[in-house]
């Protein structure tokens, strides 16, 4: 039997207009979209975007995880991750797990591997809202990075891994000042205490990331699972990024690597959080920045499910030479292409029925329907 829904009076974020009109779906999938009036359900003037597509969300672990040494029932923590990440608009999420464990976590290898489990078996049996995928956040510095990257050899849902080294004086914590913001604040270290702890993780980083990264870069290749660059800060990163690999420049720190990741056509990706906020937590190269120098393709919501909507819509608005259309393409048609996912991300005939119905109110999106695949999840 044939599904048919039809969206009439709607604003339709196309690849490279608003359209207003209707849309007609048909069995999950766009059939047609047209100017005027159908019988239907009214949007009453609302816009329709596409489902937004969120590459690197580590929201998943702190529902899992959400005080030290306090653990969720896993099935239960992925229920709620996608509840939110679904009412914010996000039908397609990966979500990030950790390969390679920093010793200011207190998560074990094999709880990742829970977790993955938890998001799987939630899939087969038809519990989640949004399409999950996994994205293994790979710390190359850390001794037992292989060791939790093997936990996953052979998990057809792992379509990304990215490569990432946080050891201070580098990337992402160039400045140590961040550094210790971030880490001595965290782990309420004394001054003593966090000089013998740079000095550990500057060790591990130069014993262990070049053949980490170089090894998992190639078991990825194998595989055909994406890689993704993480917090590029030099032209040199990026060359190192382009010969193993990497498709994805993932929070590029500095203007120069992010120049230099787009002339080598890496799709570059910046936090959402980053917009909103107007600049980098880590004190490096504002997104904003980015984007208004033509240098963003990509936004992650990051730490905040509800910041990628938000932000699209706050560039279409604020920033001069982005149009809605360019910008709601950063949160669905770019992360989708990215990742080698063809079927969803646009607003097309044939494509999946993967909709978002929004309305701006005090220039706040405000979500009230979603639809993943003609199905209403939210």
């Amino acid at each position: 039997m044939t599904a048919e829904t039809v969206l009439k009076n709607a604003r339709i974020v196309l690849a490279d207009e608003v359209l207003t009109g209707s849309i007609l779906i048909r069995d999950g999938r766009i059939a047609d979209i047209s100017e005027g009036g159908m019988a239907g359900e009214d949007m009453a003037g609302d816009y329709v975007i596409p489902g937004l597509v969120e590459l690197h969300t580590d929201h998943l672990e702190g529902h899992y995880a959400p005080r030290p040494k306090v653990r969720w029932n896993p099935i239960a923590a992925v229920l709620a991750h996608d509840a939110q990440v679904a009412t914010a608009g996000i039908t397609t999420v990966f979500d990030a797990l950790r390969v390679g464990l920093d010793e200011d976590s207190d998560m074990t290898a094999a709880e990742m591997r829970k977790l993955a489990d938890a998001i799987e078996d939630s899939v087969r049996k038809d519990r989640v809202r949004a399409d999950h995928f996994i994205h293994l956040r790979c710390e190359v510095s850390a001794p037992d990075c292989l060791e939790g990257f093997g936990f996953f050899d052979g998990d057809e849902r792992v379509r990304l891994a990215s490569l990432m080294d946080h050891a201070p004086g580098q990337r992402q914590f160039a400045k140590l000042e961040a550094y210790a913001i971030y880490y001595q604040g965290k782990l309420k270290m004394s001054d003593e205490a966090f000089r013998i702890f740079c000095e550990r993780r500057v060790a591990d980083s130069e014993a262990n990331s070049p053949a980490n990264r170089a090894a998992i870069a190639a078991a990825c290749q194998a595989r055909g699972i994406v890689l993704a660059s993480h917090d590029d800060a030099t032209v040199a990163h990026v060359e190192e990024a382009v010969q193993q690999g990497i498709r994805v420049a993932e929070f590029p720190t500095t203007e120069a690597a992010a120049r230099a990741s787009k002339q080598a056509g890496l799709g570059v990706l910046m936090g959402a959080p980053n917009v909103m906020r107007g600049g980098s937590h880590s004190g490096n190269v504002s997104a904003r920045t980015l984007a208004e120098g033509g240098m963003l393709d990509i936004l992650s919501s990051d730490y905040i499910p509800f910041s990628l909507i938000q932000s699209a819509f706050f560039l279409g608005e604020v920033v001069d030479g982005i149009s809605l259309p360019q910008a709601v393409a950063m949160v669905s048609k770019n992360p989708a292409e990215a990742v080698g996912l063809d079927d969803r991300g646009v607003i097309e005939n044939g494509r999946r029925a993967d909709l978002v119905r929004v309305r701006v109110d005090e220039h706040v999106p405000v979500v009230r329907t979603v639809w993943r695949e003609g199905r209403r999840v939210a």
